[in-house]
């Protein structure tokens, strides 16, 4: 049986999130063959169907037509892959052109309405909606506290989903006192089953008191108010055990691969 549900789970997967929705601001989507691929982000970005239907050489131009497009740009480009992509040896190819695996995470499903619960925060912590740019600075500079790297660029980020689609872009800090200790989003697409499950990181000093835990809850029960039946998220090893405890079913894997002008 649970074979069975996560064969449903990663049919509905490959059929309706191998897509992008455009983030907003200045960028822009294009497909190239059975690629489609984001112009003017932070990065470049490309993603495709699980079958991409071309091998060998064809494939090998194909790879090496958007490395050198956005080479031409003087932009870095993550191409994201799934593990049961095919051609098969499509992450072989990759490599050999020149793109560098990053760390891999497991694509997790789970049902919105097994999910979604009042959230249970610890005493003094709140937990709102956002959409102020003085908030999602402060959401940008709680990141780079906990990945330790410059995260400035996640606000306009988010301010950009915000005005491209105000509706489908949900955005929550969880705060004590004027400290933002966690944040999370909420992405839904119109005409999809799927809302996705992003952000999430909470500042060392307050993990393990369910912050996290009430993040889901949250957003499960935002998107079951909507009628949105699925949540998905791409879980690094740290959440993947939690969300799995929560309900949620592992269907596959991802992996960026990653080429940068920088090399």
């Amino acid at each position: 049986m649970e074979n069975t549900v996560i064969n449903e789970l990663r049919t509905a997967y490959d059929a309706q999130l191998r897509g992008v929705t455009p983030p907003g601001g200045s960028a822009r989507v294009e497909n190239d063959g059975p690629l489609t691929r984001v112009v003017g982000w932070r990065r470049g970005f490309v993603t495709g169907p699980r079958d991409l239907g071309v091998y060998g050489a064809e494939l090998d131009a194909l790879i090496a037509r958007q490395r050198d497009f956005y080479a031409a740009r003087g932009e870095a480009v993550e191409w994201k892959t799934r593990g049961h992509d095919l051609p098969a040896d499509l992450t072989d190819r990759l490599s050999a052109a020149g793109f560098v695996a990053e760390d891999s995470e497991t694509v997790l499903i789970g049902r919105s309405a097994d999910l979604a619960a009042d959230p249970v925060l610890p005493d003094g912590v709140t937990l709102r909606r956002v959409t102020a740019r003085s908030d999602l600075r402060r959401i940008a500079a709680m990141e780079s506290t906990v990945w330790g790297e410059d995260w400035s660029w996640l606000a306009d980020d988010l301010a950009a989903r915000i005005e491209n689609a105000p509706q489908n872009t949900v955005v929550l800090a969880a705060e004590a006192g004027a400290e933002v200790v966690c944040a999370a989003w909420l992405v839904f697409k119109d005409g999809v089953d799927f809302a996705g499950l992003w952000g999430g990181s909470t500042l060392a000093e307050w993990r393990g008191q369910g912050i996290y835990r009430a993040m889901v809850a949250h957003r499960a029960q935002l998107a079951a108010a909507r009628g949105v039946p699925y949540l998905y998220v791409d879980a690094s090893a740290d959440s993947a055990p939690i969300l799995t405890r929560l309900g949620l079913h592992a269907v596959t894997t991802t992996t960026p691969y990653v080429w940068s002008p920088r090399g």
